[in-house]
């Protein structure tokens, strides 16, 4: 038995069968969703993925889209502090809560960064893209 449900712990990762049609062999499950498209530099970085051709961007190229979209929290910090801020950021937490989510595919070595979400993933990425446009 799985020691998270022996103990009563909600499985944040569930995952429901079926196909989605990014080509994975499961989906994940709305409540993961939802947690991965929680944070700001996650929805500018998989806007900036659903805006790409191909649904794949360098890594760099990444960054520069997601420094651009965020707001830089402190304006008396130049340019190129927030972007290395970001490339951190991205690279530490929010690539890889995005691919643990299975929602990318992040390739380090090669910086080639994927999206690989289902239908609920984009859906969701449109809904809350108009509502970041109404704020």
């Amino acid at each position: 038995m799985d020691e998270s449900r022996e103990l009563g712990t909600p499985d944040i990762q569930s995952i429901d069968e079926g196909s989605g049609s990014s080509g994975r062999e499961r989906s994940i499950s709305p409540d993961t969703v939802l947690s991965a498209v929680a944070n700001e530099h996650r929805r500018a970085t998989l806007n900036a993925l659903d805006n790409a051709s191909e649904k794949t961007l360098e890594y760099d190229v990444l960054v520069d889209c997601v420094a651009d979209r965020v707001r830089n929290e402190d304006p008396r910090r130049e340019l190129d502090e927030h972007q290395q801020r970001v490339r951190i950021a991205l690279h530490h937490t929010h690539l890889p809560k995005l691919e643990e989510a299975r929602i990318i595919d992040y390739e380090a070595e090669t910086g080639h960064v994927r999206f690989v979400g289902a239908e609920l993933e984009q859906d969701l990425l449109t809904l809350v893209e108009q509502d970041d446009v109404h704020e």
